[in-house]
């Protein structure tokens, strides 16, 4: 660690700390800053903002940020002059054992830059394991927050999948499907992270106190925003882009048309990541985002293997998928011809079968022998007719006479 509290790197402490103080100050994902840092640095960024202020203690007041209304600017002032020193908060999620990542730390996840100007100021990150490392091999599982019984089944069962596959679950630690993945993949005994849209040491929503408290010691819990600060509409918003930008690709459990898991796969999309969705009955308000996406956009998956083999390496493939061989499909084609020929209902003539088939007398008769041998047919004086079992090997329900 450095004396500034942040992840040991090539940071210098003032750039971490001027991050660290503009994450109190602008709300995140907004590009006006993200230019600002681009131009003149986040340690020029906060001087200008502070002088503002009045209390920088410079001799010279600095000159106004660039593309910012006077009405906007002064809200920034306004932020800054009530926002606790960067140290505060450093020291603060420290004690829990957190740390403040930035943009150049070995653990900063290279694929957030991504976002360009929108891109994070740094990361707020909780619990013991790399952050970078694991979103290398990560999926999010997202969807509705008033999920079906189907939605929880088909997100804990994700989670649990591509856990026990080596993948780390991402998601946004809100209820319903968000709750379904972390907790299939706890169970499993498998890695997960929470993106949050509020503070590290902050838990919402409240019932998730011991769900957040077993992520933190099984995994992570991210976020952009500084210790103690509380979650808005807005917040969760932009926080859905993080969870996009982080990951390989986004998977969508049950979204209605208004759903801000639809905003993370419309993030997916942009950011050139794979996007995906789980199909539910078309007659179900709470799935209909998730089939538009799929109309439009989106794969469509079913299980964790057909996700990893969209997400995943060359050879991760998912076995292929076929209904249940029945004993005809084993026939030879020549038996096969026999036995379709061969009505439902009635015994019939060797000659007759032998027509319908399209085989000679001798070649039919041998077969019909064949099929009865392995008891598909049945002899009655000088027809032949299909058994029981027969029948309902080679028609479908409802389609017998």
């Amino acid at each position: 660690m450095t004396a500034a509290g942040g992840p040991a790197a090539g940071v210098p402490d003032a750039v971490r700390l001027a991050r660290a103080r503009l994450t109190r100050i602008v709300e995140p994902g907004w590009e006006v800053a993200g230019r600002w840092l681009c131009e003149f640095g986040a340690v020029e960024t906060v001087r200008r903002i502070d002088g503002a202020t009045g209390d920088a203690g410079g001799a010279e007041e600095p000159l106004p940020l660039p593309g910012v209304r006077p009405e906007r600017w002064a809200g920034l002032v306004a932020r800054a002059r009530e926002a606790p020193p960067p140290e505060r908060d450093l020291d603060r999620v420290a004690k829990l054992g957190a740390r403040f990542v930035c943009p150049g730390d070995a653990e900063w996840p290279g694929q957030l830059d991504d976002l360009g100007d929108a891109r994070p100021l740094g990361l707020w990150v909780r619990g013991g394991t790399n952050l970078r490392m694991w979103a290398l091999r990560s999926v999010a599982v997202v969807g509705a927050r008033a999920c079906t019984d189907y939605g929880v089944r088909m997100g804990a069962t994700l989670g649990s999948g591509l856990a026990e596959r080596g993948w780390v679950v991402v998601s946004g630690g809100a209820y319903g499907v968000d709750a379904a993945a972390h907790r299939g993949a706890l169970g499993a005994r498998g890695a997960t992270v929470a993106v949050l849209a509020c503070g590290v040491d902050r838990v919402y929503p409240r019932g998730h106190a011991q769900l957040i408290d077993r992520v933190v010691e099984q995994g992570l819990v991210v976020g952009e925003l500084p210790p103690g600060d509380h979650p808005t509409p807005s917040r969760f918003i932009l926080r859905n882009r993080v969870i996009a930008a982080l990951t390989r690709g986004t998977v969508v459990v049950e979204a209605a048309y208004r759903s801000g898991a639809l905003g993370t796969a419309r993030w997916a999309v942009r950011l050139g990541r794979h996007v995906m969705g789980v199909p539910g009955p078309v007659t179900s308000a709470v799935s209909a985002g998730v089939h538009e996406l799929l109309r439009k956009e989106g794969v469509l998956v079913t299980d964790a293997e057909e996700v990893v083999e969209l997400v995943g390496d060359m050879g991760e493939l998912a076995p292929e998928r076929r209904g249940p061989v029945l004993p005809r499909d084993l026939l030879p084609p020549d038996a096969a011809r026999v036995l379709a020929a061969l009505p439902a209902q009635g015994a019939h003539g060797v000659g007759e079968i032998a027509v319908a088939a399209g085989a000679g007398t001798d070649e039919t008769i041998g077969r019909l022998y064949e099929l009865r041998s392995l008891g598909f047919v049945e002899r009655h004086g000088d027809g032949w007719q299909l058994t029981r079992q027969a029948i309902r090997s080679v028609f479908s329900e409802g389609e017998v006479p």
